[in-house]
């Protein structure tokens, strides 16, 4: 059972310049307690999201830890010019010796695509053209391909990713229809639906990995993204995602509210709405384990991705959290883990 924690670097209402640096600290912090991985999100134009350059913000990441795995959640791959995206992907997997993980995706915000002047209905095609580009690249010396938006003739690959073949892929996955691409590339996926829902889909990646000869040894991680806070009780750490959470939740509406579009999700306005729905906890660290260990054997997920960080968190509260699931749940659900599978 491994760890990561998903971060959509949210504006906190502090000075950004400010907020950049206490989140690298924080970030230093999760390289220290051993986490596995930290992603970062992409959004343009709204408050839910302050690195619209995962590259850049990501390359601080690479020059303050040493240990930690990192990546974008997912680069946006209808927004970039895939040879150009290729080669920032080689710069950050050799700035790291070879801890990039690479998420790529089409995006789900169509507001956000249309302010690039990209018809969100071209959305599913701009990304299937760019991540094959895109993979074609981290392994060729030289890309040529034709297709319908995107046209590369004879580009010479100099860089190179660290990692061989190239690093790890990464999807957020919600349909089933998305699992025989995804076991076919070994990719990582991660869900945000209820851990039942989640279930069926996981299951059928497992049946695809079957399918292709492979054992389950070799699988993936397979998991599922769920908000957090952990404090030395429960009263305190409701008292502090229910805070926070509002901050986050305006800014994840922003953009939709801004058009005059309803939101396309039905997603909780408040933190104890989300703790009923299954997609959130805040406790303890043992009231965290059960409820984890719960929605694992649910899922069978074999990966976490915990939301810490989010909205006016404060640097401190956010501090404990992380100290306390490092230390006191994530240890106790690996050893969990490893007394089932045994």
């Amino acid at each position: 059972m491994h760890f990561g924690v998903m971060d959509h670097l949210d504006d906190s209402g502090g000075p950004l310049a400010e907020q950049y640096e206490q989140r690298l600290r924080l970030v230093e912090e999760l390289d220290r307690l051993g986490f596995y991985s930290y992603h970062v999100a992409e959004h343009h134009g709204t408050p839910l999201g302050l690195a619209p350059s995962p590259s850049v913000y990501l390359s601080a990441v690479a020059q303050r830890t040493s240990r930690l795995r990192f990546g974008p959640l997912v680069y946006v791959a209808p927004l970039y010019h895939p040879m150009r995206l290729a080669e920032e992907i080689c710069m950050l997997d050799q700035m790291s010796r070879g801890r990039l993980q690479l998420g790529l995706g089409r995006g789900a915000v169509w507001p956000e695509q249309e302010i690039y002047d990209v018809d969100p209905a071209s959305t599913a095609e701009r990304y299937a053209e760019a991540r094959d580009i895109v993979l074609q690249a981290l392994g060729a010396e030289t890309v040529n391909f034709e297709g319908k938006y995107y046209r590369v003739r004879n580009f010479r690959m100099v860089l190179r990713p660290w990692q061989t073949p190239r690093p790890p892929l990464w999807y957020g996955i919600s349909h089933a229809d998305s699992t025989p691409w995804a076991a076919a590339n070994s990719t990582n996926v991660v869900s945000l639906m209820p851990a039942a829902a989640a279930r069926g889909i996981l299951d059928r990646y497992r049946a695809e990995w079957a399918a292709l000869g492979r054992n389950d040894s070799e699988l993936p991680f397979l998991g599922l993204a769920r908000h957090m806070v952990v404090a030395d009780t429960d009263h305190k750490a409701r008292e502090v995602a229910r805070g926070a959470f509002r901050r986050w939740r305006r800014s994840f509406s922003a953009i939709w509210e801004r058009r005059g579009v309803p939101l396309p999700i039905n997603f909780p306005l408040e933190w104890d709405t989300l703790e009923q729905a299954g997609h959130g906890i805040a406790g303890t660290p043992e009231t965290v384990r059960a409820f984890l260990d719960a929605q694992r054997a649910t899922a069978r997920a074999n990966f976490f991705l915990c939301q810490l960080i989010f909205g006016d968190i404060a640097y401190e509260d956010a501090l404990r959290s992380l100290t306390l699931f490092a230390r006191e749940v994530a240890p106790a659900l690996a050893a969990s883990g490893a007394q089932r599978s045994n």
